[in-house]
């Protein structure tokens, strides 16, 4: 039994190393990562019994997601396996001030965006679990991926089940206006929602003076019980600085602000939805779950890789201690 459920894609990324460009590059860095993976990997870390659901290739790059996914004791029983298909790709090239760190996809035609309506029993699937997890990443991909990602949230909704959705825009996958068709059909189905300022505007056009003001039009358009927005200021590639609060029944949750020598910022979101969730589920607070969120998020910056090697006992110790950077010996 799994008491959270992630549904996408898991990729393999490729990056060059010492800060070089793609077309220096006469050899990558290779890990695995993708959003829901990403966010399965964390809860596990944390202790939260998780199950992956995809669509892998039965091939030696399919099977190294697996075995990662096992390596943090994430359960892959549910894995639909194809002989016909590819695993996406996608390769990183870090930047440094001036220039952005950048990603080129080669994704197309992957496994997962071929899975289909009968590869999957939800109802089965998601009995006894207590949040099933997507995001918009996933239904960019393709028609049927996104209808199999919307059935997942409908069937879960049905059950009674808490539906997490993070908006994850991405402009390289498809048009803003093509996001705002399809996840306005999620967003029924949505209990918690968690979103950057940006992509709530690319998809769907809400503004507001503040982030608390766009907060709050999002929980009043689409009914939701939870917005959770991270919020992030970029002086320079290397040094950002970190935040994020949460609405809920009429209240905003605020938190600190973490200033961060970043290694490697991809993830970080998901390392925080991931810690989010288990706030949820632990303390059944929401303030309590915001602290937690933002402690994790935090400390996957300072990690190469998509993944969050964090563990609770070293998420409590930065929330305890928040400024202290003395060595642990």
């Amino acid at each position: 039994m799994h008491d959270v459920i992630t549904f996408g894609e898991a990729m393999l990324r490729l990056s060059p190393p010492h800060f070089q460009r793609l077309e220096q590059a006469s050899g990558f860095e290779l890990t695995v990562g993708g959003t829901e993976f990403n966010v399965a990997v964390a809860l596990s870390r944390l202790g939260i019994p998780t199950a992956f659901v995809s669509r892998l290739p039965e091939n030696p790059l399919g099977r190294m997601v697996a075995n990662k996914a096992r390596e943090h004791g994430v359960d892959i029983s549910h894995i639909v396996w194809t002989e016909a298909d590819r695993l996406g790709l996608y390769f990183l090239e870090l930047g440094a001030s001036p220039r952005a760190s950048s990603v080129l996809y080669d994704r197309a035609h992957s496994a997962i965006s071929r899975i289909r309506q009968k590869d999957i029993n939800w109802k089965r699937l998601l009995a006894g679990t207590r949040i099933f997890h997507t995001t918009g990443i996933t239904a960019a991909l393709s028609r049927s991926a996104a209808q199999v990602a919307l059935k997942g949230m409908h069937t879960a909704k049905s059950l009674g089940i808490t539906t997490s959705l993070d908006l994850n825009y991405r402009a390289k996958l498809w048009s803003e206006a093509e996001a705002q068709r399809v996840m306005s059909l999620f967003m029924p189905y949505v209990d918690v929602l968690f979103t950057t300022e940006e992509d709530t505007y690319r998809v769907f056009k809400i503004k507001g003076k503040n982030y608390a003001a766009v907060a709050r039009k999002l929980h009043q358009r689409f009914k939701l019980k939870i917005v959770a927005i991270t919020l992030r200021e970029t002086p320079s590639v290397w040094h950002n600085r970190w935040t994020a609060i949460a609405f809920a029944k009429g209240t905003l949750y605020e938190d600190i602000t973490y200033d961060l020598e970043i290694v490697d910022r991809v993830g970080s979101g998901d390392a925080f939805t991931a810690g989010f969730l288990f706030g949820l589920l632990t303390f059944d607070d929401i303030h309590k779950s915001l602290q937690f969120a933002n402690a994790s998020a935090a400390l996957k910056h300072s990690i190469p890789g998509d993944l969050s090697w964090v563990t609770r006992a070293e998420v409590e110790k930065l929330l305890a201690s928040p400024r202290s950077l003395r060595i642990s010996r």
